[in-house]
């Protein structure tokens, strides 16, 4: 089925820098300078690619404005968006850990903010059916009151926020897919009833230490908060036994009315942050369930926002078959890379990475109470 899809795109967002770095650590002696591993490439060859196949044409694009303050802090403290504002003007900063930034990059925060609020308010209101925002800096690990790793402002989270305070949308949930925890949704709607946060990631990877089936939201938002930890080395048998057995349970219980997906793609096979091996069309198949579940509870109302995704060859294919799942449209063009992570050896689902899919299984009861009782 043909859907209407936006395409939130500016130029300048992948002007964004984290300054003098080479790869994960600052570009200073001993370590020779080079490029931050969240450069631009990768997020631009999707664009390109989606140019040279036709796609953007088969897009809605929608231009970008910056978000406003009282937009912002319906998610960050206003504490913390003084300090983005005062570090914006130095040669580099840091929004916290793992969050580095070189001047103007707060500017081009919130402009990705803005882009992904938009989308959000067009899709909300049927103007679109579906939006892919094609944003940088990333945002998913930005907590309410800190930035960290590489994110300033969560973009999709501040947009959450807005549609709760401007429409009569009342239950969002959240699925992010990126091989980190989605900590920052995580904590930005801790004690919030009206948004679920589901985070599908690899076990203590990043940030350290958070994302366990433990953290399940506290006060009226306790039980609206799970978390599904996977075992290194899972394939399309982990991933979709995961949507199968947690995440697509856990929406039809809740049964949003608006999804947001964090679509990270260092899950993918070969990424240099992630050490899973999902394909493009693994990632194909799991926004196809979305979809899916965006048709039946939300009037197919969804907005992906771009978030990991390190290697520069193999990161467009894959956003390439999510654009494509979220169009109801093909781009004529195969992911090269596909037959050969396909063919990986690992895709089976194996003992321990169903042990752990069961231990995220077990939350299920406690969402279907706390749904009850709302």
């Amino acid at each position: 089925m043909t859907r209407k899809t936006g395409l939130v795109w500016h130029e300048t967002f992948m002007w964004h820098q984290q300054g003098k770095y080479s790869g994960l650590l600052p570009g200073v002696y001993p370590v020779q300078p080079g490029s931050h591993v969240e450069g631009p490439e990768p997020k631009r060859r999707i664009k390109n690619l989606l140019d040279a196949t036709g796609m953007t044409a088969k897009l809605s694009v929608i231009e970008p404005r910056p978000a406003t303050d009282i937009e912002l802090e319906r998610a960050h403290s206003k504490a913390y968006l003084a300090q983005l504002a005062h570090d914006n003007a130095l040669p580099e900063a840091s929004a916290g850990f793992d969050a580095p930034f070189s001047r103007g990059s707060v500017d081009l925060a919130r402009l990705a903010a803005g882009g992904v609020i938009l989308a959000a308010e067009r899709v909300a209101s049927g103007a679109l059916d579906n939006a892919y925002a094609l944003v940088r800096p990333i945002g998913h690990h930005a907590e309410a009151a800190e930035g960290k790793g590489f994110c300033l402002i969560n973009n999709a989270a501040v947009a959450a926020a807005h549609l709760l305070a401007t429409t009569d949308i009342r239950r969002i949930a959240f699925v992010d897919v990126d091989v980190h925890h989605g900590n920052g949704a995580e904590n930005i709607f801790w004690r919030d009833p009206r948004v679920l946060t589901i985070s599908i990631h690899q076990e203590r990877w990043f940030p350290p230490d958070t994302g366990d089936v433990a953290s399940i939201g506290a006060g009226s938002g306790e039980h609206f908060n799970i978390n599904v930890p996977l075992p290194a080395g899972c394939g399309h048998g982990a991933y979709e036994a995961a949507f199968e057995q947690v995440v697509l349970p856990a929406l039809e219980l809740y049964r949003p009315e608006f999804i947001f997906v964090p679509f990270g793609y260092d899950a993918g096979a070969q990424d240099p942050l992630g050490r899973m091996i999902v394909s493009s069309n693994g990632f194909r198949a799991m926004a196809q369930r979305l979809v899916e579940v965006a048709d039946r509870h939300a009037g197919g109302r969804l907005v992906a926002t771009q978030e990991g995704g390190y290697n520069e060859s193999t990161t467009p294919f894959m956003a390439l078959a999510v654009i494509e799942a979220l169009a109801g449209q093909s781009s004529g063009v195969d992911d090269p890379y596909a037959p050969i992570m396909d063919g990986m050896f690992g895709h089976d689902l194996l003992d321990h990475q169903q042990a752990a899919i069961d231990r995220a299984k077990s939350l299920l009861a406690g969402l279907r109470d706390a749904v009850g009782k709302s």
